[in-house]
């Protein structure tokens, strides 16, 4: 009976190591770095957002195409399972998304192993960078290239978000609208800020695992929903509002912007 108990346990001890050990926390060396990658998926409501063809209808339920979908993301920071935050090196911490270029909209980052739970990035370039000379903004913030129509340059900033298409709601400027947001406090005079800084807990749809050895980047999959540029806070009608070229007119769009992005999954 003794020799049987003694069995008994040993069994039990080795099934509670085996389990154990399946369920054990992944180990991570923040020494060495793997990728991840952020794709910005722009939609309309549960649609996918076509340039020129599609057709899609605002909260004013006002009928709407889109012609260009442009707008500057920067200054990620990936926090991990501890709270410790890798912050993307600021030269190479600015892009832009556009629709017309589908390869635009899937960053890829160089991150320390480990389970990454938030993500932050700001919708435009700051002040820092808008008060650069021009020759040091080079790539997607050349004024003279990437970014030409990207800048306003009798207000020497850039544009953030910039949102142009036709309606038949609206009866002048051949039903033309265009939604120029921008605005980083000011230079010389003091201008509305319309910067946005967008912060989303990535846990309840799934936090991307990076480790050096992954065969597949993990890739966290936004949401960007065009529709909740018309309503997710502020009401925006083509009756009243057309045509925005100035950071101050772009105050409420620039507030609905804040809330279109939504994490909707992450593949690891």
């Amino acid at each position: 009976m003794k020799n049987l108990i003694i069995s008994s346990l040993f069994c039990i001890f080795i099934i509670s190591s085996c389990t154990k050990d399946t369920n054990s926390t992944p180990e991570y060396n923040v020494n060495q770095q793997g990728k991840l990658s952020v794709e910005f998926d722009n939609i309309v409501g549960s649609n996918n957002l076509q340039l020129n063809t599609a057709t899609y209808t605002n909260s004013s339920n006002q009928t709407f195409n889109v012609t260009k979908l442009k707008y500057f993301v920067s200054n990620f920071k990936f926090t991990n399972s501890v709270g410790a935050v890798y912050t993307q090196p600021q030269d190479s911490s600015y892009f832009l998304i556009d629709e017309s270029k589908p390869n635009s909209s899937n960053l890829v980052f160089n991150l320390p192993e480990g389970q990454y739970n938030l993500v932050s990035f700001l919708v435009g370039v700051d002040s820092l960078r808008n008060t650069l000379d021009v020759s040091k903004r080079t790539g997607v913030l050349d004024v003279t290239g990437l970014a030409s129509d990207m800048y306003w340059s009798w207000n020497s900033g850039y544009i953030f978000f910039n949102l142009e298409g036709t309606s038949s709601a609206i009866t002048a400027n051949n039903g033309l609208f265009q939604y120029h947001i921008g605005g980083f406090g000011g230079y010389n005079t003091v201008t509305p800020n319309n910067l946005k800084t967008i912060q989303l807990n990535l846990t309840a749809r799934g936090a991307p695992i990076v480790k050096k050895s992954n065969i597949n980047t993990p890739n966290i999959h936004l949401f960007v929903d065009v529709n909740k540029i018309f309503s997710a806070v502020n009401t925006i009608s083509f009756n009243t509002t057309s045509i925005v070229h100035s950071s101050m007119l772009g105050i409420p769009l620039a507030t609905n912007l804040a809330q279109i992005f939504t994490h909707d999954h992450t593949e690891n």
